[in-house]
């Protein structure tokens, strides 16, 4: 092992008075917290812990560490989970799931970082529903790195990035996007080789829909069409549009969404997003979407 040496007194006291310093800056941070959780008592939203960081996202590092990426392997279209590592590629070699390969979707690929389950879901949910846009930053480092994978789908340097719109009574009533908010953290730090243009006005959700309970794959598609409308279809003509939305669920919204997108004119439409709902929890997320959605097909009502 190397012996560190010394040129000078000098030296010495320098590297003194750097260990001093660390120390000192160790203390106070520890200080800092301890006097944090005493006068602000807060415990993790996810599993109840006590809180002894000071962080402006009020859950705990243990809760955070369990937010994985999807590892299984997925259909290279959109992204679900495949029965098997040995699952059989078509003619092309690409892997695709069963509906896939009965049906090409509007969009060339799908992606998610992670299981909309647990921790991830609970996440999301913080930002949406309790409006805590901290949030949308660790969101975005997430789908910051879907957007790295999914970039060698582009052929060309300028991408236009168009977040999934809500629908202006919603959008009024929570006071933003949160697929906005997310991909602008995002691209905070955007992946080399491209450049991003976000264009949040190009795509608008003018129609509301109803629930979309108990109703079949087929019922739910013809519910959604013609719930978008392109605003500014010349920012669209020729252009490889990135689509993101912070869940994937059925499918259905974001291949309408990628339906209209290449009608006015896109080359090509990818998809990211944070989430997405696996086969396993299929049935309990679309009840909890649908439940989600109720209230607020009343208030439209009204």
């Amino acid at each position: 092992m190397g012996e560190v040496v010394f040129s000078s007194s000098g030296d010495l006291a320098r590297a003194k008075s750097v260990e001093r310093q660390s120390r000192v800056a160790n203390f106070l941070t520890t200080a800092a917290e301890g006097l944090f959780a005493t006068l602000f008592p807060s415990d993790c939203r996810l599993c109840g812990a006590p809180l002894i960081k000071i962080s402006r996202v009020p859950v705990c590092e243990q809760c955070l560490d369990q937010v994985r990426p999807i590892s299984k392997t997925v259909c290279e279209l959109c992204g679900e989970v495949l029965p098997g590592p040995y699952a059989l590629a078509n003619a092309d070699g690409v892997l695709r799931c069963g509906l896939c390969r009965r049906l090409e979707p509007e969009f060339e690929r799908a992606a998610a970082y992670g299981s909309y389950e647990s921790g991830l879901r609970e996440l999301i949910h913080l930002l949406k529903y309790e409006g805590m846009r901290p949030v949308a930053n660790l969101l975005g480092r997430m789908l910051g790195e879907v957007i790295t994978n999914v970039s060698p789908a582009f052929e060309g340097e300028s991408l236009l990035v168009v977040p999934v719109p809500l629908h202006s009574t919603k959008s009024r009533q929570r006071g933003f996007n949160q697929a906005e908010l997310i991909v602008r953290a995002a691209l905070k730090h955007p992946p080399a080789g491209h450049s991003f243009e976000v264009a949040a006005d190009v795509l608008q959700r003018w129609r509301y829909t109803e629930t979309q309970t108990g109703l079949t794959r087929h019922q739910r598609q013809e519910n959604i069409r013609g719930a978008f409308k392109v605003m500014n279809p010349e920012k669209i003509l020729g252009r490889e549009v990135l689509l993101v939305d912070d869940v994937f669920t059925t499918g259905i919204t974001v291949s309408e969404c990628a339906r209209m997108l290449r009608r006015a004119g896109a080359v090509r439409v990818v998809v990211a997003t944070v989430a997405r709902v696996l086969k396993g929890e299929a049935a309990g997320a679309l009840a909890e979407h649908d439940a989600e959605r109720e209230p607020m097909a009343m208030a439209a009502r009204v």
